[in-house]
């Protein structure tokens, strides 16, 4: 897991960076108590692992499977 910013987050969850801020509203203290502060550039990795866990957001990436080709 990485830090990250809150539009990366937001558009993993293919969000507007506005209402993903309207999700961490009622959460606020419960993020502050993990270190999150709101006019920090990046979310600490462990803030993100837990929204993203919260809120379903696949953070991870993305693995791509290429067919073998066969001659």
């Amino acid at each position: 897991m990485k830090a990250m910013t809150k539009t990366q987050l937001a558009s993993l969850a293919g969000v507007s960076l506005a209402t993903f801020s309207s999700w961490l509203k009622p959460i606020e203290g419960e993020l502050a108590a993990m270190g999150y502060q709101p006019g920090r550039r990046c979310i600490p990795p462990h803030v993100v692992r837990h929204l993203a866990e919260r809120f379903c957001i696949d953070v991870e990436p993305s693995v791509k499977f290429t067919a073998n080709k066969r001659q």
